[in-house]
């Protein structure tokens, strides 16, 4: 695949009025969510569930791009198209989740890396020839008292590097996941704070190893405060500060940038983006890469029965509608109670 096909693709994935549905969770997290509705994690429920997504009515006018697990790529629909054909004739770019988790980072407590480079050049030609067009990788950095250091930053943000090199090298588009997380006690400031830091080693490495911006995608946090902070940010001062650290750090050549949801209610991601979306032009599309916010009523509608696949099907058409309309500015609170 030339440039200008990665070019394509990228520019493909973040589409006006579109955004990438997460669906990569793995077997264990999936496990977990399906726990929540009593239904056992048998490959079948998993291959079930992710058809339900996948074949919602008039699903590709709001999702333009599905990551997959390992084991998704590899399944197909009832009617035996592999998952990653059915996608792409829908002109839904398939992708891939090729990161192997985050560890335990050797020496430095609370803090972690993500494993996988060994042997990635040939997993990415594997999945290549299945049909998948862009690949994710998340890095993941905790905040908390002394942490993050400077040490994790620049080791994930190298190992991102690396991954996204690699991608454009086996013409797969890469979407570069630097998560801050939102589960502590910090304030709005100290996640921006931090957000800075990594956004800055990140596209400093990302230049090292020399990935074209116009071939990958970023998939970062929103500027907000953790969970367990009491001081609860208004939507527009997330919007704002969100804004605000990404043009300090991220070029205009990259053509969008795909928030992660990060533990968000669904309301608040959709809301939060459409408010950084009407604050008027900005040098990228701002997009959505959401896995719980759209899924998450549509797995309780479904709760593992194919008499509510409908009703499931009708769930995630919703959210996917609210964030399409996020993309414009145009989402407001309570929008999704008045949707059909």
């Amino acid at each position: 695949m030339s440039a200008a096909s990665l070019e394509s693709v990228a520019a493909a994935m973040v589409a006006a009025g579109k955004g990438i549905l997460a669906a990569d969770e793995s077997s264990g997290t999936i496990k977990k969510r399906f726990e929540k509705i009593g239904l056992e994690s048998t490959e079948e429920n998993r291959r079930a569930y992710r058809e339900l997504l996948f074949t919602t009515p008039d699903m590709a006018k709001s999702i333009s791009g599905v990551i997959l697990y390992d084991e998704t790529l590899r399944q197909k629909t009832r009617d035996g198209v592999p998952f990653a054909d059915y996608l792409a004739r829908l002109g839904v770019v398939p992708g891939i989740k090729v990161d192997a988790g985050a560890k335990a980072l050797a020496g430095f407590p609370n803090e972690t890396i993500t494993e996988g480079l060994d042997g990635l050049r040939e997993r990415l030609a594997e999945y290549y020839g299945l049909g998948a067009r862009f690949a994710k990788w998340r890095a993941v950095i905790d905040i908390g008292p002394g942490f993050p250091t400077s040490y994790a930053i620049a080791a994930n943000a190298h190992a991102l590097a690396r991954y996204a090199g690699l991608c454009q090298e086996q013409k797969i588009v890469p979407i570069v996941e630097p998560e801050v997380l939102m589960d502590g006690a910090h304030t709005l400031e100290r996640c921006e704070e931090v957000t800075d830091a990594v956004l800055a080693k990140v596209f400093t490495e990302l230049h090292e190893a020399r990935v074209r911006m116009e071939g990958m995608i970023l998939k970062p946090n929103m500027v907000i405060a953790g969970k367990k902070c009491p001081q609860r940010a208004s939507p527009q001062d997330v919007a704002a500060a969100t804004v605000r650290c990404l043009k300090r750090h991220v070029p205009g050549a990259v053509p969008g940038i795909a928030f992660l949801s990060g533990g968000q209610s669904p309301a608040e991601a959709a809301l939060h983006l459409s408010l950084m979306n009407a604050r008027g032009p900005l040098p990228w599309q701002l997009s959505f890469s959401y896995g719980r916010a759209l899924q998450d009523a549509a797995l309780s509608a479904w709760g593992g029965q194919s008499a509510n696949l409908a009703a499931g099907q009708r769930e995630f058409a919703r959210w996917a509608r609210m964030n399409s309309l996020a993309r414009d500015g145009r989402y407001q609170a309570g929008m999704e109670s008045q949707a059909a």
